[in-house]
């Protein structure tokens, strides 16, 4: 299943499951945000998506091996060459920050998560909500290649 596929399906079961959890205030993020940014690193595709931990269902949280919260964001970044099928993770060296409207930057530990035969990085961090974040992610292949994305998100309590 492709990155992309993945992500679309957790985001719609996460959406689902958002509201079995009763007790917890919802937060989204604004309808016209992009869902993922994407960009390139010589022959590989790098995809990176944010969503509010509050908003992961309890099994998916333990799957990615991280605690929810309407306070805590989760980059997940995953790097491949090919598609559909053919479709393979690229091993690369991941380091992000995010950065608040007050300048603040804090940095997002990311790790390898193994789903299948693909990997992928994900890294969480707690902010205090309504927050708007710029994050930045370095991606360093192997073979010394690089690049930077930028992408900015906006985080509120509904």
């Amino acid at each position: 299943m492709t990155f992309i596929a993945r992500t679309a399906g957790a985001l719609l079961g996460l959406a689902m499951l958002a509201g079995c959890d009763g007790g917890l205030p919802p937060v989204s993020t604004p309808v016209d945000a992009p869902t993922e940014a994407v960009s390139t690193v010589g022959d590989a595709t790098v995809r990176a998506s944010v969503v509010t931990t509050g908003s992961l269902g309890q099994a998916v949280a333990d799957r990615y091996g991280i605690e929810r919260g309407d306070d805590i964001v989760m980059l997940l970044v995953g790097l491949r060459r090919g598609e559909g099928a053919d479709e393979v993770s690229v091993p690369a060296r991941i380091t992000a920050t995010a950065s608040d409207l007050r300048g603040q930057r804090h940095s997002i530990e990311m790790r390898e998560l193994q789903s299948g035969e693909l990997l992928d990085y994900v890294g969480t961090l707690q902010v205090d909500m309504p927050e708007t974040l710029r994050f930045e992610v370095q991606i360093v292949r192997e073979d010394g290649s690089s690049e930077r994305m930028e992408f900015t998100r906006e985080f509120s309590r509904r």
